[in-house]
């Protein structure tokens, strides 16, 4: 069956001489893993680029049930993107949004809500001029309540964690910081210490690995480390 829908690429692995094996979030279907003839040949026909991590597309893909590789018919970007394939500081961003989300959901897996969020989270990423300071701790904030274990409030992030590496002075001064970019989102003027920061998103990461139940370390990591923070 012939589907319409929109998509986000994750990942894509060679597959034989021309083709590639790609990892699409798409809005409507869930994740889904579809084999892309032809694409790895040279010239202005190659479309490779349509599917790097984080490219937005509009999707008509052959849609069978029970099929583990699935089919594109015709793929459409929807959002050219101007900063992110050129920045260092915003592909590494990128990168680490991609590891995030790859692990965060599986095969067939279907949010429409979480797909909007991280469809608006990647235009503001290509935003020209964006402070990227806080833009990885707000992307992990948020993502959580989509995927069911984000609280409401602040100080239920630290409280509801196993690792408890703050004192209490750090815990109020964190709490007042995550109120904030709760509440400003991406465009937060959010002030915190460089160094609390850092501990703090180590610490996001960790919170995710409990409830995900995924210990291994991201790759990632210490790049963004090194350029954002």
């Amino acid at each position: 069956m012939i589907k319409k829908t929109a998509g986000i690429v994750l990942s894509s692995l060679k597959y034989k001489e021309t083709s590639i094996i790609v990892k699409i979030f798409t809005r409507e279907l869930g994740l889904k893993s579809y084999l892309v003839n032809g694409v790895r040949t040279q010239g202005k026909g190659s479309k490779m680029a349509f599917y790097q991590p984080l490219t937005l597309l509009d999707l008509v893909v052959y849609d069978k049930e029970n099929s583990g590789l699935q089919r594109i018919s015709e793929a459409k970007l929807t959002f050219p993107q101007k900063h992110i394939p050129f920045d260092f500081s915003r592909t590494s961003v990128a990168l680490f949004m991609t590891e995030v989300i790859s692990r965060s959901i599986f095969e067939n897996y279907q949010n429409e809500f979480l797909f909007d969020f991280l469809e608006e989270s990647i235009q503001i990423l290509d935003q020209e001029n964006l402070n990227l300071t806080h833009f990885p701790i707000v992307f992990l904030l948020e993502k959580a309540k989509y995927l069911g274990f984000g609280p409401e409030e602040a100080s239920m992030f630290l409280i509801e964690s196993k690792n408890q590496p703050f004192s209490p002075e750090e815990t109020k001064e964190l709490e007042s910081y995550i109120s904030q970019l709760l509440e400003e989102g991406y465009h937060s003027a959010a002030q915190v210490r460089g160094s609390l920061r850092k501990r703090f998103l180590d610490f996001l990461v960790d919170y995710y690995s409990e409830h995900l139940d995924n210990p291994s370390p991201l790759k990632s990591l210490p790049i963004l480390r090194q350029l954002i923070f």
